[in-house]
């Protein structure tokens, strides 16, 4: 069989340049240290490879999330440990006041101590997060959450949103928590009422009142607001939003005054004319609360021996109790979630440290054996670039003598 010198050339030129593409394709694979590159180094390795590396891709995501989530709930743990402070604080100004040798010159001191409590918490109210956005207002995170009226009561102009940052593929934190439910949600100290003391020559007092039977209490049939009339010291009467009256005869200090699925249990001694008012009020916000106490503390040196001083004393000596109580929930929940933040980072970066060992099983480079192949191709391209170099050379007349 004849082989042409065109047909020669282009053999030899296609074998050589396959040679130099692998041997190529070899110095590249060395230089990155990469066994598998594309899919035609290996098909089935490059596919598996590309699932661990959108793995490895998510988890790079919610570990940044991971970090923004811990911030975020760091942030709110640090605020509300300092509203605490603030409220104890606020606290300790009342048993000061409280005590009977502070002049009116005191007590106004001390009242103006008590209004700065109310700016320092109207601004831990309306903390601001590093991204600029507030952390206490759901999702109208552009608007302070917490506006003072000029009155000095405290509107919340937010929402009930939840943020959430997902940490891992079913695992998502909250990163804020609603201004409604830290600062306004904050359980009655005496129940589902308030009480209004209409009058009160006794000191008495409702140590708590509470709708004991949901089934039988109606206020829809039974108007809710309620006036209790003590018409002698062991009779009163009760009488509804609507007029209905119950009437209570034989009671005794302390009994429990059960009525329309109510329980009601007053301290003290009453007196005849005694009378107090009970409407609906499951909750009492932290502003009403610090705002109560300022005007105790306000109107004390003017109070005399007024036996209701003392009821209202209690009343909101329980009720900031209650309200440090309830940022310290709100402030355990944030360490709830930097608990599972921490949890999970750790998972994540297990499971990193995993996915990454079986990429680089799958696609690192043996360098011992790249080289050693690497080798063997540049000594075959070298033979065939010489015998292509001696061959080509030839012809008949090389043989004439």
């Amino acid at each position: 069989m004849r082989v042409s010198t065109a047909q020669f050339y282009i053999q030899s030129g296609l074998q050589m340049s396959n040679q130099q593409a692998s041997v190529n394709e070899q110095v590249n694979n060395i230089s990155i240290g990469k066994r598998v590159v594309t899919a035609k180094d290996d098909a089935v390795a490059f596919g598996t490879l590309a699932g661990y590396k959108n793995d490895l891709a998510s988890i790079d995501k919610y570990q940044r999330n991971i970090t923004q989530a811990e911030n975020k709930n760091s942030l709110i743990d640090t605020t509300l440990a300092n509203a605490e402070g603030i409220m104890n604080e606020l606290k300790d100004l009342m048993l000061q006041a409280n005590n009977g040798v502070y002049t009116a010159d005191d007590l106004a001191s001390i009242g103006q101590q008590a209004s700065q409590s109310l700016q320092q918490i109207l601004d831990i109210a309306n903390t601001k997060d590093a991204s600029g956005g507030y952390v206490f207002a759901g999702y109208q995170i552009d608007d302070a959450p917490f506006v003072q009226q000029t009155d000095n009561s405290v509107n919340y102009r937010g929402d009930n949103g939840v943020r959430e940052l997902q940490i891992a593929k079913n695992v998502s934190i909250a990163t804020n928590q609603s201004g409604e439910q830290v600062f306004q949600k904050v359980p009655n100290a005496i129940g589902d009422f308030s009480a209004t003391y209409n009058t009160n020559t006794s000191g008495l007092a409702v140590e708590s009142a509470i709708v004991a039977d949901a089934s039988i209490y109606n206020s829809a049939t039974n108007p809710a607001d309620f006036t209790f009339n003590f018409t002698t010291a062991t009779d009163l009467t009760i009488t509804d939003g609507a007029g209905n009256v119950t009437n209570i005869t034989g009671y005794a200090p302390g009994q429990t005054i059960a009525f329309n699925g109510i329980e009601v249990k007053l301290s003290g001694n009453p007196l005849p004319g005694d009378n107090l008012s009970l409407t609906p009020e499951q909750n009492i916000g932290v502003f009403d609360t610090i705002n109560s106490a300022i005007d105790w503390i306000n109107t004390k040196a003017g109070a005399g021996e007024d036996p209701q001083v003392q009821v209202d004393f209690n009343r909101i000596i329980d009720q900031l109790g209650d309200s440090m109580n309830h940022l310290t929930s709100r402030r355990a929940q944030s360490g709830i979630n930097l608990q599972v933040i921490d949890r999970q980072k750790n998972n994540n970066l297990d499971t990193a440290l995993y996915l990454s060992s079986g990429r680089s099983a799958i696609e690192d480079l043996d360098f011992a054996k790249a080289i050693s192949t690497f080798e063997q191709s540049k000594i075959a391209l070298q033979a065939a670039q010489q015998t292509f170099t001696q061959i080509q050379g030839l012809n008949l007349f090389n043989y004439i003598r």
